[in-house]
């Protein structure tokens, strides 16, 4: 071929390419639950505890791993979810129907990046005052190390050889998404550390929380430091044995205070709420059980 023709052949080349990009699938935006104690597909498992498949502005984010390794794997695969090319794993709790999916995880995805509350069972360090108040009058076998700590007592974890990005405060992972910290102050979890996840988008936020144990009104309230206009929330609201009286009061509060739009509970939201969000919310009410799919509203768009 001589040079001319080839230069008569080059732009139809590019206009091809140029209009394949054109036409190219955009990526999805979408929440695929993994695990849950409820659902329609009879090729999934139940069983109880969490996770969530989220894809978002271009970003594959994995939200909590639920109860059973097994389990989740056989959902996952059921599911063809590619677990292998992840952005991000958010584990929000330390609980095991939050967490124990992290042997399957990190046997096919080893170098995803894991981020987690502040908390001593993913790891940390002892305190160092706990060492420093040595009493040199004490005889060796009566002190710490024989009184020579080391510079670092790493604490035991069931994940010891894995490194979490620990959170203790808000942060932006991504552009116009974020984690935000909550700490219980509740009887019977009281001082547990837990992460929600905030995606923006043009009309307000959507909260994924995993347990909801700070209550699920503290974290709507903390995550209003970034917007107070929330398009959906997604994820366990911890009612599952509260009173019905207060059921009302979360549920009223969320529609009529917190101006939540939609709203799509799961995992320990518990029946009783679940029938009293219907009722309140009506069309509004997304369905979220175990394989549920469910289309996200318009992704943000940030230029960075």
């Amino acid at each position: 071929m001589n040079l001319r023709a080839s230069v008569r052949i080059l732009p139809i080349i590019l206009l091809a390419a140029g209009l394949v990009t054109a036409n190219a699938a955009p990526s999805p935006n979408r929440i695929t639950i993994l695990f849950d104690a409820f659902g329609r597909n009879p090729a999934l498992k139940p069983d109880w505890g969490f996770s969530a498949l989220i894809e978002y502005n271009g970003k594959r984010i994995l939200f909590d791993t639920g109860n059973d390794a097994a389990i989740f794997e056989r959902n996952v695969k059921a599911l063809r979810a590619d677990l292998k090319k992840l952005d991000f794993v958010i584990i929000s709790h330390r609980h095991g129907d939050h967490t124990s999916g992290l042997h399957y995880l990190l046997g096919i995805s080893p170098s995803a990046k894991i981020y987690a509350p502040v908390d001593e069972h993913f790891g940390g360090i002892t305190p160092r005052a706990f060492l420093n108040r040595g009493v040199a009058m004490l005889s060796s076998d009566m002190r710490y190390f024989g009184g020579s700590p080391p510079a670092e007592v790493p604490h035991g974890s069931a994940w010891r050889n894995v490194k979490f990005a620990m959170v203790e405060k808000l942060i932006e992972i991504a552009p116009g998404i974020r984690l935000i910290p909550t700490i219980s102050q509740v009887t019977g979890t009281m001082e547990l550390q837990e992460l929600s996840l905030s995606l923006q988008t043009p009309n307000g936020q959507i909260l994924v929380v995993g347990c909801s144990h700070p209550g699920i009104e503290k974290i709507v309230e903390a995550a209003s430091s970034i917007d107070n206009r929330f398009e959906i929330i997604f994820g366990g609201f911890h009612l599952v044995t509260t009173a019905d009286p207060d059921i009302d009061r979360v549920v009223t509060n969320l529609r009529d205070r917190w101006k939540v739009k939609r709203i799509a509970p799961g995992h320990c939201t518990g029946e009783p709420a679940f029938a009293a969000l219907q009722r309140a919310y009506g069309s509004n009410y997304v369905y979220a059980g175990l394989g549920s799919v469910i289309e996200l509203p318009s992704v943000l768009r940030v230029d960075r």
